[in-house]
């Protein structure tokens, strides 16, 4: 086994705990989408910070890979070791440690996900605002700056994580941000270590932004000619300054997804699906306002959905896009990739983002939080099928090229891991090199999640 030394001296330190079961391996070796699986050489199951300085000065002082494991999520491969090494699963650490409503904030640790963390917070009145579909640990979603849902509102992590606390490569400990809502002290490592994906440091506490919960929320769906029609829709909302909670598209191939996976009682066009959050009378005044926009782009059958029941069956629906675009093809895999572009440009891209797939002959389904620009495409993939895994491949390549070129970025939420670091080059020029600087005087050893996010040196 390689790592040997490291994973003895890790035993001493975790006992039971520092695991190399066939199961184990196996879990932590498997992701959402189409590579290729890649079991660590051990997992380890850290339940406080201390515990997880110590594993990372061992891992240093063995230059073993250490790769953060959460919810495995990621649709990038960002938690595979392909290096091998040690998993560190951080799902023990998953307490709320302090809620401070006065202040709008939560102090987590990092393996509790969303979905637990706004359970824990339901009798205060207030709730985590980001929304990535999944239900993803906090830490991950801070490691690949998520966003979701509700960013076109609330924000993304970027906006939502106010400090944190992090092990560095030899096992310090730092502490960057604070509950105050600004500061203009120094370097702002906390934002830098969001959306690094593990290769800098390893996150293990978090301070979290809260919202309050709105007095009024409603949902609505509606449905237009064309992806033009309702994309152009969005644009005018969005310049109009008509405050949004969600305002999500399904093209019509995502559509005819659904209802084969979810049968869902949708006509096979371009839809919308809306929420609402404010005062009764200012959600009523907001539904009002947006219909009358959307008429003007043709838009038919508005339906709403006012009860938590019917919000909460529209939304599961819409989450479980990943898993209705797997079962649409016959490989019963996805290849999932997003861009994000000006708002200006979006019926542009997704535009072309069609036109490519249809001349490729692929499958694929569109569904985006294109309120703020970012929108999602699931490739329908067999692996095993090597011409159609070139014909995807050559999809993904076009969508990251249309997105640059209209002025954008090759991923708005599903961040680089292993398969879109070939573009960081095109999007990142010259600040590449100053990237790789940072990686290399945060972690000169590179044993902090290597072989993500940097494209390997010519």
């Amino acid at each position: 086994m390689a790592h040997e030394a490291a994973i003895a001296e890790l035993r001493a330190l975790l006992g039971e705990r520092l695991v190399t079961t066939r199961a184990d391996l196996d879990l932590h070796g498997q992701n959402e989408t189409y590579y290729p699986f890649t079991p660590p050489d051990a997992v380890a199951y850290p339940e406080t910070t201390e515990e997880v300085s110590g594993i990372v000065k061992i891992c240093n002082a063995h230059r073993c890979p250490i790769v953060p494991y959460g919810a495995a999520s990621s649709l990038e491969g960002q938690h595979l070791a392909v290096q091998g090494g040690i998993s560190l699963d951080m799902n023990r650490m998953n307490k709320v440690l302090a809620v401070n409503g006065e202040d709008l904030n939560v102090v987590v640790q990092p393996g509790i996900t969303r979905i637990a963390l706004n359970e824990e917070l339901r009798a205060t009145g207030l709730f985590f605002s980001v929304d990535p579909g999944a239900n993803a640990s906090v830490g991950g979603m801070a490691a690949t700056r998520a966003s979701g849902t509700t960013a076109v509102r609330y924000g993304t992590m970027r906006d939502n994580v106010l400090a944190l606390e992090a092990v560095m490569a030899d096992g310090t400990v730092i502490r960057c941000g604070s509950g105050a809502r600004k500061s203009s002290t120094g370097y702002d490592l906390a934002h830098l270590l969001i959306g690094s994906e593990g290769t800098l440091g390893i996150i293990t506490e978090l301070t979290l932004r809260l919202h309050g919960i709105p007095e009024a929320v409603a949902a609505a769906t509606c449905r237009f000619p064309t992806v033009e029609d309702a994309v152009n829709c969005v644009i005018l909302t969005i310049q109009s300054g008509l405050p949004m909670a969600r305002i999500e598209l399904l093209d019509e191939m995502m559509v005819r997804a659904f209802k084969s996976y979810a049968k869902a009682d949708l006509p096979e066009v371009p839809h919308l699906f809306l929420e609402f959050h404010g005062s009764e009378a200012g959600v009523a005044e907001q539904m009002e306002v947006f219909g009358e926009l959307a008429r003007d782009f043709g838009a038919e059958g508005w339906k709403t959905a006012t009860s938590t029941e019917e919000r909460n069956a529209l939304w599961a629906m819409r989450h479980k896009s990943h898993y209705a675009s797997a079962a649409f093809g016959k490989g019963g895999h996805t290849w999932p990739t997003d861009v994000c572009v000006p708002i200006s440009r979006l019926a542009e891209a997704v535009h072309q983002a069609q036109r490519d797939a249809q001349e490729l002959g692929l499958t694929s389904t569109i569904v985006g939080h294109v309120g703020d620009g970012n929108f999602h495409v699931a490739l329908s993939v067999n692996p095993d099928n090597a011409d159609e895994m070139e014909r995807a491949e050559k999809f993904t390549s076009a969508l990251a090229e249309t997105g640059l070129r209209l002025g954008g970025t090759v991923s708005g939420e599903h961040g680089i891991g292993l398969g879109k670091q070939k573009f960081m080059a095109a999007e990142h020029g010259p600040a590449l090199h100053f990237m790789r600087a940072i990686k290399t005087a945060f972690d000169p050893n590179n044993i902090l999640n290597p072989g993500k996010i940097l494209p390997p040196m010519n």
